[in-house]
């Protein structure tokens, strides 16, 4: 049982809705065999192809090591490619490959379902405030 106090702390309800939305997710992620740390790697590379691994680790919300594991498993499934930075040889950036950008199509109807859900349940000026709020706090 939850200490009633904590159920007002704005971070216990942050990490409660986060841990709703993840759920919803994987469920509806679980037909197609895909985790939802690749559902995220797809949508920053659907977005801005091309990220070194360092820029997608954060961008996609995922520490180094387990976004190396997952590269490594996306690559070997056709889903993403590594090739050197034209700017950096040295640098290592990762593209969507064809089978990826069809898996995104593919998986994009699960999150637009998401967000219409959401919609329904605030009006659209809530949620808009609402990821004002939530933008303000990670940018802050």
């Amino acid at each position: 049982m939850v200490d009633s106090g904590m159920k007002d702390q704005i971070a216990y309800i942050i990490a409660s809705v986060n841990r709703e939305l993840e759920e919803e997710l994987e469920e509806r992620l679980r037909p197609a065999g895909v985790p939802i740390e690749q559902l995220r790697v797809l949508e920053v590379l659907h977005t801005a192809d091309g990220r070194s691994m360092g820029e997608l680790a954060v961008a996609a919300l995922i520490d180094a090591p387990t976004l190396t594991k997952i590269i490594d498993r996306m690559a070997s499934d056709n889903l993403v490619f590594r090739a050197p930075d034209p700017d950096d040889r040295r640098r290592v950036l990762v593209f969507l490959a064809a089978a990826g950008q069809a898996l995104h199509r593919r998986l994009r109807s699960v999150t637009v379902a998401q967000e219409k859900r959401l919609s329904k349940q605030l009006d659209r000026r809530k949620m808009e405030e609402l990821r004002g709020l939530l933008r303000d706090l990670i940018a802050s």
